[in-house]
This record gives structure tokens, sequence and C-alpha cells, in this order.
């Protein structure tokens, strides 16, 4: 690896890439172009079709067609990055996660694996190699944070700070009536758990949310609706700003949050 590919690995622990597995391609390049603007060049196509979507020419998410035989869930994946894929499989399955696909390699790009958590929230693992995930940080159509919606913060917050070296630190407003952990790498907050109890989605169970980044939350909600996908919470102030939960019309669930420029 060259030393300027080196000086780029994001520490391990980080959330460095969200991808997301359809059914229709050119559909769903379609819908995202007109949301978020993306343009598109193509992944590595080691594991099927798949391109990496572009703001002013930086990588910030890819999106790679399933086989046609294939009827999983279509969802946005967070993916942590790590030195080595295969030594975090394996403390993964030592904490009580599950290991369901990989590790394996993309090609040249580097190296994955897509997990769960121990209470089945699937997430995946990113050994860069010559791709080092997002390089398009605070700017509209792009990812920029990531949360657990869970059962409870408790037994899986404890799990992620096993696997990735997070600091689980309880949100100063936390009560029975808000579960929520702030997951920090070097003092920095990286991600977030939020423990909704009974209110999570039963037809969702455990997931990680992916929000984007839009200059204005109500205005890019009516969008999605006219593009084809659907409202799941109607825009609202929330822990991150103005935010909106939304799908796109394959189903894929997503955040939508206001910027703050």
């Amino acid at each position: 690896m060259t030393e300027a590919a080196e000086a780029t690995r994001r520490p391990p622990g980080t959330p460095c890439w969200v991808s997301l597995m359809v059914h229709s391609l050119g559909s769903t390049e379609d819908f995202y172009t007109d949301l978020f603007g993306w343009e598109y060049e193509p992944g590595p196509e080691a594991l099927g079709p798949y391109v990496r979507a572009l703001l002013d020419g930086k990588e910030v998410a890819g999106i790679g067609e399933m086989p046609p035989d294939r009827h999983l869930p279509v969802a946005w994946t967070t993916y942590f990055a790590t030195d080595d894929a295969d030594t975090t499989a394996e403390v993964i399955r030592s904490c009580g996660g599950t290991v369901a696909v990989g590790p394996l390699d993309a090609g040249v790009a580097g190296r994955l694996a897509i997990c769960s958590d121990p209470l089945g929230a699937i997430f995946g693992i990113w050994q860069a190699e010559t791709h080092m995930g997002t390089r398009l940080h605070g700017a509209p159509g792009t990812p920029v944070w990531n949360e657990l919606v869970t059962q409870d913060t408790s037994t899986v917050g404890k799990f992620y700070e096993h696997v990735f070296g997070h600091e689980a630190q309880t949100h100063p407003d936390a009560s029975a009536d808000f579960d929520y952990l702030t997951l920090l790498l070097q003092g920095r907050p990286a991600a977030a758990v939020h423990g909704v109890g009974r209110s999570l989605p039963h037809d969702r169970g455990p997931h990680w949310m992916t929000y984007f980044e839009v200059e204005d939350a109500d205005t890019a909600a009516d969008q999605v609706i006219r593009l084809g996908g659907s409202i799941v919470q109607p825009p609202h102030e929330g822990q991150r700003g103005r935010l909106a939960t939304v799908a796109d019309p394959e189903g894929a669930v997503f955040t939508i949050v206001r910027s703050a420029n």
C-alpha cells in the first residue's frame, strides 16, 4: 500500500462507507440522482453489478444489484473500518455476533464481510486497499451520521465497544423514556445507539440507519414523494436537527437531515 493510501485509511471502528443492494440498479440510480445530485462510476464488479455514487467527483456511497433469484431485504448498510477483516470477523463471532458473508475480497478495492450484532442488526466491515470509503463530508447528498435503532442499548452497546473499541457514552438527557448512547472514538462521536423498546418497527427489527445531509428536510421529503418514494416519519426536530425518515421506491429506509450550513 502506498504512503498516500495509508494516510487516508480510517481508524478502525469508524463508519467509513454506506452501500445499498437493490433489484433494479438503473431506476435506483435515477432516484438518488434526482434527490441528491449523484453521478456514478462503475465499482468493483467482483461481487456483481455495482456503482459508486459521486458528488463533485468524490465517492460518497455505493449501490449494487442483487442477482434476479435473490430476494433479500433492500436496506442501506453501514460499514465500519478495520485494519484486518478476518481478525475483526473472529472478534464479532466471539462477542455473540454473526458473520453472514465473507470475509472476502472486493477486487483490489479491499476486503469485506457482512455481519450482524447479537440482536440482529446488519452492518459491514471494510478493510481498505485502493478504496478508502466516503471521500466527501459535510455537504448535501453525503452520509453524515449512522445510528443503530434497536430494542435497548445495554447489551448491544457493549458489543460494539468490544468489537471496534468504541467508548459508549450515555446521552446527558437519557432517562427511562430516552435510551441513547453515543459511540466515541478517540473522544469524538462516531455513531450512536438508540434503544426504542417496543417502538421498534416489527417489519424491520434492529437496524443501522444512515443519515444523509440535505439543504432542507421538508423540501427533500416532498421530493422523495414526487420521485416515487414514501415518508416513514414526517419532518420534525430531532437530536441532529430537522429531519425526516423516508424510503426509496424499493423500500430502502434512510433519514434526511437539514444541513447545518
